[in-house]
């Protein structure tokens, strides 16, 4: 599903991350209030489901979402790996093991979510494992460009890395195979990763769907709950 904006990525301002992600307090009131939108009946099929969290978080992170999954008959499962420190290859490289005994035990091929730098990490392991997936879902993943397009640019340039670099790497490694069913959701209140830089224009296959939320709050938020509850329950 292509995109309605040609609007391009641009590095985060720090002000703008302050400003914007403070509302992320207001995540949790917006998520019981509209509760109800979630309550949906249960799908045909379980799926196993694998959630990844951002860089400097953990499965505690991802907590609410993995229980939301369970209550409507899904395994959903933390990736069990501690904080994510980003560091991409390494960290697919300890996935591996995970992903194979997920699609062994439960029989079907997995679907990866991923939160933020957790949504590139799931889409690299889906490039790596493709016959072990059957989808990825990315909320606030900067699919274009990783680290350049966000608060955090500056940051990784005093490191020495080499952003651009990084993201032409990124644009020849983005293509998946055609049977991973992509979705990519995206919120223009993101105060950390440019908006754009979220939307995947590689894959034939991929939707793009907006939502409105703060990026810290795109884990607890009802719209991106309801958005991969319907994902879950669609036929491969």
């Amino acid at each position: 599903m292509p995109p309605t904006s040609t609007a391009v990525p641009e590095p985060v301002a720090r002000d703008r991350r302050r400003r914007t992600e403070a509302l992320v307090l207001l995540e949790p009131a917006r998520l019981a209030l509209n509760g109800w939108r979630l309550l949906t009946r249960r799908p045909a099929v379980s799926r196993t489901v694998l959630v990844l969290p951002g860089r400097g978080a953990n499965d505690a992170t991802t907590a609410p979402l993995r229980a939301y999954l369970h209550s409507l008959g899904h395994e959903a499962h933390g990736w069990g790996l501690g904080v994510n420190r980003g560091d991409v290859d390494e960290t697919v490289a300890r996935l591996v093991p995970r992903l194979t005994e997920l699609h062994e035990t439960g029989g079907q091929r997995v679907v990866l979510a991923g939160w933020s730098l957790g949504g590139l990490i799931a889409r690299e392991l889906a490039r790596v494992e493709p016959d072990l997936v059957s989808r990825v879902v990315t909320f606030g993943a900067p699919v274009v460009g990783g680290a350049k397009y966000t608060a955090l640019a500056s940051t990784y340039r005093k490191m020495g890395m080499d952003l651009d670099a990084v993201e032409r790497d990124l644009a020849v490694r983005g293509a998946l195979a055609p049977h991973i069913a992509i979705t990519s959701i995206y919120s223009r209140f993101d105060g950390v990763i440019s908006w754009p830089a979220c939307i995947d224009r590689i894959n034939p296959q991929a939707e793009n769907i907006e939502v409105v939320a703060t990026h810290l709050g795109l884990g607890i938020n009802h719209d991106v709950w309801r958005v991969i509850a319907d994902r879950l329950a669609l036929a491969d």
